[in-house]
């Protein structure tokens, strides 16, 4: 193949050539592929491997064309990359250079332009360098008692109040019928039969549950609520809304003892294995926090001991994907209180600065692991793709079926899974030290550092 590739420019990561392939290698491409077709065609008029290959030429010839352009820009953008000893940090860019109907057509060379940006150069720390702290902290008895005590809460039972001035209290469940009207027209969703609501749950919009405060069995009772400008349903959100409730029954809670007899109608032998049971609970908790939090302070030191270029366009894309999700939040109502008042440019700004830490540390990690043979194995993958699925219940199989065949969401499953057993290797070789802290210092919702996690 007498292709020319030319070195057009280089910023940076970014780099870009100019690729020209001359129609001569198109056209001798072009009639070894009507050569190869040629005996298997069986065209009307034609004895079987007796097509003319001008007829053959004429019927199919753009076809196979497209497919030698396809095939040849394929191996010349790998030639680049070969030639030049580049690792690409991402798909290269193609822009075609003149008219590729005439390419097509068989009446000029192929010449396009391939910009790619290149993976850094860089030396990742020794992990055996690094010191860590890891909080760690051991369910107490105290702990136990308030899980098994919460646990009774929750399975509590509801009894009927009785007496001439049963008033509903917050924390009572109301069984009750409800009609929603907007401007006096029933809304669909906005009707129920003998639904059950403890008040003080949050279980309905605001303000619903306020206003039964006080309500009685078998009244009428009308609710004046508006529905806010977040809520699921377009049609809704905003409007003000009248309920027609029929309170039918104003129960009390009884709370449920915390003895065998609960531990059997939650399926467990006794009291005694239901507080092994929460104990363990316990136990995968904090160690999860735990190793969050050590994680967590890995990433920190990885961060502030690698300074590099980062290529342009990963960096753009991680970004694009964090802005979109901004902007999601924006319109939903759900950006964090400190971003609501700051400009839309300081906004970018930050959140670039998020981008750029999160390709950073995937690039180390990324290095790490490469380093140090760190591979996802089929096994891993596959039961990642089977816990995935299984969260669409009913739909499971499907779903997992069209991950298999779906190689962009295999490689969002097993990034995740590499990370984590870089993340494990690198522990394994760095200097952890275990630090005693209490229950509520390993599980404080401290502020994270920008680009930390999603």
């Amino acid at each position: 193949m007498s292709i020319q590739i030319v070195d057009k420019s280089t910023e940076g990561l970014s780099k870009v050539f100019g690729v020209t392939v001359p129609l001569s290698d198109l056209s001798e491409k072009l009639e070894a592929r009507i050569a190869e077709i040629t005996p298997t065609l069986n065209i009307k008029g034609f004895r079987p491997g007796k097509v003319p290959t001008a007829h053959v030429r004429r019927l199919y010839g753009k076809g196979l064309m497209s497919e030698v352009v396809e095939q040849t820009i394929n191996e010349s953008t790998q030639k680049v990359l070969e030639d030049n000893k580049l690792r690409p940090a991402g798909d290269p860019d193609l822009k075609p250079e003149g008219d590729m109907n005439a390419v097509i057509d068989g009446k000029a060379d192929l010449a396009y332009e391939i910009a790619i940006d290149v993976m850094p150069d860089f030396e990742p720390v020794d992990p055996a360098t690094l010191s860590l702290k890891r909080p760690v902290h051991e369910p107490t008895a105290a702990e136990v008692d308030e899980a098994v005590g919460e646990l009774a809460k929750q399975n509590r039972t509801y009894e009927p109040r009785t007496g001439k001035t049963v008033k509903a209290k917050d924390g009572d469940m109301l069984v009750i019928d409800f009609v929603g009207k907007i401007d006096g027209v029933a809304f669909e969703g906005g009707a129920a039969t003998d639904a059950e609501l403890v008040l003080g749950s949050g279980q309905f919009i605001p303000g619903f549950e306020e206003q039964l405060v006080g309500a009685k069995p078998d009244s009428d009772v009308v609710l004046t609520v508006t529905f806010p400008d977040n809520y699921q349903a377009d049609a809704l959100k905003g409007k003000a809304a009248e309920f027609e409730v029929k309170v039918k029954e104003v129960k009390a809670p009884v709370e449920s003892k915390a003895d065998d007899a609960l531990a059997e109608r939650l399926g467990v032998e006794n009291l005694e294995k239901l507080r092994e049971l929460l104990k363990t609970n316990l136990e995968q908790e904090y160690a999860r926090s735990s190793r969050f939090k050590l994680k967590r302070a890995l990433l920190d030191q990885l961060d502030t001991k690698h300074d590099f270029p980062l290529p342009p366009k990963m960096v753009e894309a991680e970004f694009a994907s964090i802005w979109r999700q901004v902007e999601q939040d924006k319109e939903a109502g759900g950006l964090p209180p400190e971003d609501l008042e700051k400009p839309e440019d300081q906004l970018k700004s930050e959140y670039r600065k998020i981008a750029e830490r999160r390709v950073r540390l995937g690039l180390v990690l990324a290095e790490i692991g490469r380093a140090n043979d760190i591979q996802v194995t089929q096994q891993e993958l596959q039961a990642a793709m089977i816990a995935e699925a299984e969260r669409y219940g009913p739909q499971a199989q499907q779903i997992y079926n069209l991950f298999r065949e779906n190689p962009n969401v295999q490689a969002q499953l097993r990034a995740p899974i590499f990370e984590d057993k870089v993340v494990d290797l690198i522990v394994g070789k760095a200097k952890v030290k275990d630090q005693k802290v209490t229950k509520d210092v390993l599980l404080a919702d401290d502020e994270l550092p920008a680009g930390y996690g999603d």
